[in-house]
């Protein structure tokens, strides 16, 4: 009789536990809808509104840029009482603006890409790839390192234009053995005579990578013979295990050696 009445009990308090939830969240509400509005109070955020129901905070409205939609979530994501968030947030550019096409955008933002990170010296080791459907940017392709990664994610995430943005770069992983095949590589390349042209505009270069002791070249060179030349001076250099050579020749296809 006993362990009936205590069963019926714990029963109870579990109901009362489970009910009394929506409860408690719906009455801190106020509280964080009051704190939300605090972290959007800037002139960034002017086109952002966000309502709270049960915890889960729903963001809506239109920004210029993609990062300002992903720094508004990642704003309030951690505030205290929030359940989670649905962020709904439109990115459309200014109004006044002309919609890029696809194409172009694509191309523009290869662009800002090639000049990324000018000067500290690791732009010839990043080759990305670049995809664009409907404003939905696509990143692949290999990273240096982790700052080479979030600066190219930073660089797209604020051009205009970019709708959403998808990552899918790989990060060389750390390696001294990588790293010395890295600079005998580009010493081979860029130190032979007619290549060492590729190393005057960053936005040309033959790009270099090195992955557990596998060379990639990619990029566009002028002619099959320069093609040829980077081939055979990356297949020189001591340690490397695999050279895949997919160099473009200027309005031609390249192909993998």
């Amino acid at each position: 009789m006993r362990f009936v009445f205590i069963s019926k009990l714990v029963a109870m308090l579990s109901l009362g536990a489970m009910l009394s939830l929506p409860v408690l969240a719906q009455n801190n509400d106020p509280e964080i809808q009051a704190d939300v509005q605090k972290s959007l109070d800037s002139k960034r955020f002017s086109g952002i509104s966000a309502t709270v129901k049960n915890g889960i905070v729903t963001l809506n409205g239109s920004v210029d840029v993609y990062a300002t939609k992903e720094d508004a979530e990642h704003k309030i994501h951690h505030k205290k009482g929030v359940v989670a968030v649905s962020n709904q947030i439109v990115v459309g550019g200014p109004a006044s603006e002309t919609p890029v096409s696809d194409i172009e955008l694509r191309n523009k933002l290869a662009e800002k890409l090639s000049y990324d990170r000018v000067g500290y010296g690791t732009t010839a080791f990043n080759s990305f790839t670049i995809g664009v459907q409907n404003g939905v940017v696509t990143l692949g392709g290999v990273a240096y390192g982790p700052t080479d990664k979030d600066s190219a994610l930073s660089l797209v995430a604020h051009y205009p234009g970019v709708r959403d943005v998808v990552d899918n770069i790989e990060v060389a992983p750390l390696s001294p053995n990588d790293d010395r095949i890295r600079l005998a590589a580009a010493r081979a390349i860029y130190g032979f005579p007619s290549l060492n042209k590729y190393a005057i505009d960053p936005a040309k270069p033959i790009r270099i990578t090195v992955v557990n002791g596998n060379i990639t070249l990619t990029g566009v060179v002028d002619n099959q013979a320069d093609r040829d030349a980077a081939g055979i001076r990356a297949n020189g250099v001591a340690g490397a295990f695999k050279v895949t050579n997919d160099l473009q020749v200027v309005n031609s296809a390249g192909r993998e050696r």
